[in-house]
């Protein structure tokens, strides 16, 4: 049985316009997968708190000497791990807010990137991805036309971080022009859903 891991990190829940087209990915791919499982956190309701310096020197502690303060602190981390080890495929909303992704989705990211459980280091200093490549959809909704222009500060980003895990096989699924009026964005999500038509999920 399949299983897709969605996360959702519009501030407006449901109904943010990335959470949208993710909603929508997820609709497509449990339409081909009826047996499939969806493992779904909407980051406005499932709170994912930043790192702080507990954290932090819990990861860096061995397992088997972190005190129960430590073993509480790392257990969250673990968990999102082991959801995005477990999962076959992984769908993100992610809308742009100021050139930049949601904070609550930068703290789910620092809590997947892991020293040790998700990349190591080889002699050279290079990270090295320990997680099974799958593919990672990336649902972008933007206000302005970013795709492909320097203040796309998404994109690359977003390969290069997920590719610190080893997760390389990224598709993005662009909805744009969503604030400049009704007619361009009902434009956007049109192009977008055939972009989701075409996908090979």
């Amino acid at each position: 049985m399949a299983t897709l891991l969605q996360i959702n990190s519009g501030v407006f829940s449901d109904n943010s316009q990335s959470s949208k087209l993710a909603n929508q990915i997820v609709s497509t791919w449990s339409a081909k997968n009826p047996e499939g499982t969806v493992v779904k956190h909407d980051l406005t309701s499932f709170d994912v708190p930043h790192l702080d310096s507990a954290t932090v020197g819990a990861f860096f502690t061995p397992a088997d000497q972190r005190s129960d303060e430590q073993k509480q602190a790392v257990a969250l981390s673990d968990q999102l791990i082991a959801e995005v080890k477990a999962a076959d495929i992984i769908v993100v909303g992610v809308p742009m807010y100021n050139l930049s992704i949601p904070s609550p989705l930068k703290a789910w990211i620092d809590h997947i990137c892991r020293a040790g459980e998700t990349f190591k280091y080889n002699e050279q200093g290079q990270p090295i991805g320990l997680v099974e490549d799958k593919k990672v959809i990336i649902a972008a909704a933007r206000g302005g036309l970013y795709e492909g222009s320097a203040y796309d500060t998404q994109t690359e980003w977003l390969k290069h971080i997920f590719g610190l895990i080893g997760l390389t096989s990224l598709e993005f699924v662009y909805a744009e022009g969503l604030a400049m009026g009704e007619e361009k964005a009902k434009e956007s999500f049109s192009s977008a859903e055939k972009r989701i038509e075409s996908l090979a999920i």
